[in-house]
């Protein structure tokens, strides 16, 4: 059985640097919540494929109704999650514009937050989202 890849959405600002995340109302994960019971795999997990974000990328644009370009994979980011449906890998993708896509995000119910705001976040989520801020601010 195949896993699909499944895509963490963040905005970082050019300027301030502050990152937010898209949060729908099936969690930080788009566009599919991850089941019960799900862990994630260590950084070091070297899973047997690498999956390249593009296709998952566009699927979101589709999805959020964003013009081609308007999400960016960011590079060197990939977490595993154990599932009892298998390993799902997670990538990482970033808005391109200036300001978070808001209208983007009301039309799918979904919201912006800070990793602060994430208590609400299953412990798989909160972690995934403390790995992508370290990632992206390094």
């Amino acid at each position: 059985m195949t896993v699909l890849p499944r895509l963490l959405l963040i905005h970082k600002h050019g300027t301030s640097g502050r990152v937010r995340f898209l949060c729908l109302s099936s969690g930080v994960v788009a566009f599919k919540a991850l089941p019960a019971l799900s862990a994630l795999r260590d950084e070091d997990f070297s899973p047997t494929i690498q999956f390249h974000p593009t296709a998952v990328v566009r699927e979101a644009e589709v999805h959020l109704g964003l013009a081609e370009g308007a999400v960016e994979p960011v590079a060197d980011f990939q977490a595993w999650v154990d599932t009892p449906e298998g390993d799902v890998p997670v990538l990482l993708a970033a808005f391109a514009s200036i300001d978070p896509p808001f209208a983007a995000a009301d039309r799918l119910h979904g919201r912006f937050i800070a990793i602060t705001e994430s208590r609400q976040l299953s412990e798989v989520e909160r972690n995934l989202l403390r790995r992508v801020y370290e990632h992206v601010l390094g």
